[in-house]
């Protein structure tokens, strides 16, 4: 007997309805995710590293981690303890700050227009001889509001009382890949300081953690000082974060003194053969190539090129001639007193534009590549790259919301160069780091900005006292 229409629509209920009670029975067989985003277009890395974007998509959190990134429909009845509708947004990494120090928003403004030596002898180093632990803090709880701000999920810090800094980040929820930084005038007591600091932090936060041994750089630490750190490195098995061939006067003044380049210092007191991360890099020369290339360690150099401009610098870092060689670069701001910003998304667009004006070729960089530098790159610089930098199953979720529907990113012909040279930090909607949302629709949810810039303001007229007349350090190069 053929069935009727009624039959056969009651038939169809009950066929959708077994479809229905088996997907989600499927659903619930995965377990609950932590977050699920749906709706957003996802930046991805291929096999060979390129950039794309995956559309009307999802990412599903668990525990921290990214579990998959799938399409919209195939998680519409994944039970979540939060969603997150990210339509006309778009899901990328979360940015890494490869080079500062956070605590120097303090700082910003106090030395404008002044050559390196000045801004050094003059300012920065008389100031920063008033810091306390308290004025640390408060400026890395100042510093880490903006970065989350701009879509910075993972910062690599260099400074002064770091314990400070690691509790702020512990608290806040951030990244960090922290050192106390040291000269060779402070004698082995710095030194020691910073191993300890190293030791004793590493793998906190709940592993958000890492640490380095941070000498300042190769005119403020002797040659024994830097040999015993990479000893030390070996020994404890830590990564080097510090400055070297920092401006060109630099190079120059080091093959004067010494016969040989900082990168050739480094080479010849074993700094080379450990994991290092080398701030700046723009007095980088043809001769230090083949060293670098030939470096025992993993090398990685962190660009911020807008203090390179306000300082007058003749060169920048050789991007190319790095890429060439197979050494990440990656994209940083430096301390907001010379930079006045920790805008790592400035920095990735400068870097682009510079590029191309320096090497005098318009394909290089393109967007593309830019945002490999801030995402891939930066990751790798910081020794992270098999657990962030791509929104990939089993990375750590630190990952960023991009309102893209505002009308200075429309319309948007090609994706990449809309983020890199249309977007600004201010488009970040959403900022998570380990499945945490630490920003939701531009308002924070760590960091109570307006007491704590109260509590600054209050202590910034010690802080800035230069009548005692001395300084950390002296900028003799």
């Amino acid at each position: 007997m053929t069935p009727s229409p009624a039959e056969n629509a009651a038939g169809n209920a009950a066929d959708n309805a077994a479809a229905n009670v088996e997907e989600n029975a499927a659903a619930h067989a995965e377990g609950a995710a932590d977050l699920v985003i749906t709706g957003c277009t996802v930046l991805v890395h291929d096999d060979q590293e390129r950039i794309g974007f995956e559309e009307d998509a999802a990412i599903v959190v668990r525990d921290g981690v990214v579990e998959s990134v799938t399409t919209a429909a195939a998680v519409a009845n994944r039970p979540a303890a939060e969603r997150i509708d990210a339509r006309g947004q778009v899901a990328m990494p979360g940015l890494i700050n490869c080079h500062t120090h956070a605590p120097m928003v303090a700082l910003r403004g106090i030395a404008e227009d002044l050559p390196t030596e000045e801004w050094f002898n003059d300012v920065v180093w008389p100031v920063e001889s008033n810091l306390t632990e308290k004025d640390v803090e408060l400026g890395a709880r100042l510093a880490c509001a903006e970065m989350i701000r701009g879509g910075v999920t993972c910062f690599a810090d260099h400074y002064f009382s770091m314990d400070a800094v690691a509790a702020v980040v512990a608290e806040c929820g951030m990244r960090a890949h922290l050192g106390e930084a040291y000269f060779s005038s402070q004698g082995p007591e710095g030194r020691e300081r910073s191993v300890a600091f190293a030791l004793r932090h590493r793998g906190g936060a709940d592993g958000r953690i890492t640490t380095a041994l941070a000498p300042h750089a190769p005119y403020t630490v002797d040659d024994a000082d830097l040999a015993a750190t990479a000893r030390l490195a070996h020994e404890h098995g830590l990564p080097v974060h510090l400055h070297a061939s920092e401006n060109r006067d630099q190079t120059d003044t080091s093959l004067a003194r010494h016969g040989v380049t900082p990168i050739e210092v480094l080479q010849r007191t074993g700094i080379l053969d450990t994991d290092v991360l080398i701030a700046h890099g723009t007095g980088i020369v043809e001769r230090d190539l083949p060293v670098l290339e030939n470096a025992g360690g993993h090398t990685a150099v962190a660009t911020a090129p807008r203090g390179y401009l306000k300082f007058a610098w003749p060169t920048t870092t050789p991007v190319r001639a790095l890429h060439d060689l197979g050494i990440p670069v990656g994209l940083a701001t430096d301390g907001a007193a010379s930079n006045n910003s920790l805008d790592v998304w400035e920095s990735m667009a400068l870097t682009a534009l510079i590029q191309k004006s320096t090497t005098g070729d318009p394909r290089w960089l393109t967007s593309r590549q830019a945002l490999h530098h801030a995402t891939l790159q930066s990751a790798r610089a910081v020794g992270l790259g098999d657990s962030v930098g791509s929104i990939a199953p089993g990375h750590r979720a630190d990952l960023v919301l991009v309102d893209l529907t505002g009308p200075h990113t429309q319309p948007v012909h090609d994706l990449a160069a809309t983020l890199v040279h249309s977007a600004r930090s201010s488009d970040v909607r959403t900022t998570i780091v380990d499945g945490r949302i630490l920003m939701r629709d531009r308002e924070l949810l760590t960091i109570d900005v307006p007491a704590m810039i109260g509590e600054l303001g209050e202590r910034l007229p010690a802080l800035v006292d230069r009548s005692h007349g001395k300084r950390i350090q002296d900028y003799d190069t």
